[in-house]
């Protein structure tokens, strides 16, 4: 199928300021989608053969398609369709137009946190073109003289203020769109939550446009009055003196979670994050995930990671979940139930992290099956039973064993001692 969808990136100054081969491709579409500000600034095939004007934002915000595609002539209200309310809705909005000439208008740069990206996951790349203007972060950028390359970027669009948190370090640099300013209210108190109150705040409203302006202040005193909803947040972290160093690297420290004791300690975890390799987009289970401290980390450790931590205690599970939204990974999701009963019917993971119970046999055999060919398996041992279990494990699948012997200091009444902790066995296998 050849190309039916253009997807235009938009600016403040609308439809009219477009070069003259995409305002073309606005005027031929059968469908224009997008946000209504955005179809306000638009002339409809309709209403351009005859003369007419931009269209109405009223118009717009209460339009519906009255027509099926390829049928007859809508009029230009049934043209101009606002986008639906819901991500899964507007995914139907443009499929149900496959095949016949469709535009959509989006805002910016459509494969950066946009509805480009979104749309590259759901079609053949055949089907639509990318047609971007300079995007938010782009244009922030511009106006604060920041090196792009160096600032993080991140969406707090319909996503918890929480993916935050990894960013947060002395000195970084964020660029983040919002959903509106109450976003702006989240951000500035998980800012001095974390001892970053201090951190410069810009507000960058309506880029590009007529009515652009930039608020400057700080979290701890940020003011939410007088900003509109259209913006982006630039945030210069500074931290003050006490603030925790929370970087992405595995290794966090112990008192970074709340746990009951049932935590994989922080220079266990790092070596255990080691041998599991995190990459983007990769799969993890963890298997009995105690207060989540491993699936956390591998989902700070790389771009877009997904974990599952599966967790038949209760009391465990909302350890994970304070975990999770404290440490930036409220994506993280818990399952509840016995293992290896709920581990039926989920994604084959890329990697697996067996961290209690490792002597089950059925339990091993459920995770190894799920495992996909070249998946790791990392499995630590604490006791006799669970370190005679690796070793014939090693024995049979092959697979590195380490053993990890940590001490740490102490004191025996006025001396200094390294206090041994209980040594643990690791087995690393990748499946063939």
């Amino acid at each position: 199928m050849t190309a039916w969808l253009s997807i235009i990136g938009v600016g403040e100054t609308g439809v009219a300021a477009l070069p003259p081969a995409m305002r073309a491709l606005v005027l031929a579409a059968e469908t224009v989608l997008g946000p209504a500000r955005l179809l306000a600034t638009t002339v409809s095939p309709a209403r351009h053969e005859q003369g007419g004007s931009s269209l109405d934002p009223r118009a717009v915000q209460e339009a519906k398609p009255t027509q099926p595609v390829g049928g007859p002539a809508a009029s230009a209200a049934a043209d101009l369709v606002p986008w639906a309310a819901s991500l899964p809705a507007m995914l139907e909005q443009v499929l149900a137009r496959r095949g016949t000439p469709t535009v959509i208008l989006a805002t910016g740069d459509p494969m950066w946190f946009g509805i480009g990206a979104t749309l590259a996951r759901h079609l053949p790349s055949e089907e639509f073109t990318i047609y971007p203007a300079p995007g938010a972060f782009q244009l922030a950028a511009a106006r604060l003289r920041w090196p792009l390359q160096h600032a993080a970027t991140l969406s707090l669009h319909g996503r918890a203020v929480e993916t935050l948190h990894p960013h947060v370090l002395p000195g970084n640099r964020v660029l983040a769109l919002t959903s509106d300013r109450s976003t702006l209210t989240d951000a500035a108190k998980l800012l001095i939550g974390r001892g970053y109150g201090e951190s410069r705040l810009v507000i960058l409203e309506h880029l590009g446009g007529a009515d652009e302006r930039l608020s400057d202040t700080t979290a701890a005193a940020f003011d939410p009055a007088g900003i509109g909803d259209f913006h982006v947040l630039a945030i210069d972290c500074v931290a003050d003196a006490e603030a925790a160093l929370l970087p992405p690297v595995p290794g966090l420290p112990d008192g970074a979670f709340v746990s009951d004791g049932q935590l994989s300690k922080r220079e266990v975890r790092a070596a255990t994050l080691a041998r599991l390799a995190p990459y983007p987009g990769a799969l993890l289970w963890d298997v009995g995930a105690g207060c989540g401290s491993v699936a956390i980390e591998w989902l700070r450790a790389a771009r877009d990671a997904r974990a599952l931590a599966f967790e038949r205690n209760a009391a465990r599970r909302d350890l994970i979940s304070t975990n999770a939204r404290a440490l930036g990974t409220p994506g993280l999701e818990i399952i509840a139930g016995d293992a290896p009963g709920s581990l039926a019917g989920h994604a084959s993971p890329d990697a697996v992290f067996m961290g209690g119970d490792v002597a089950n046999v059925a339990l091993f055999e459920a995770c190894w099956r799920a495992l996909r060919p070249g998946g790791r398996l990392v499995a630590n041992a604490v006791t006799l039973d669970g370190e005679g279990a690796l070793y014939a494990r090693q024995e049979r699948l092959g697979g590195e064993l380490v053993r990890l012997d940590i001490a740490v200091l102490d004191h025996i009444g006025a001396e200094r001692v390294l206090r041994p902790r209980l040594p643990v066995t690791q087995w690393l296998a990748v499946k063939p």
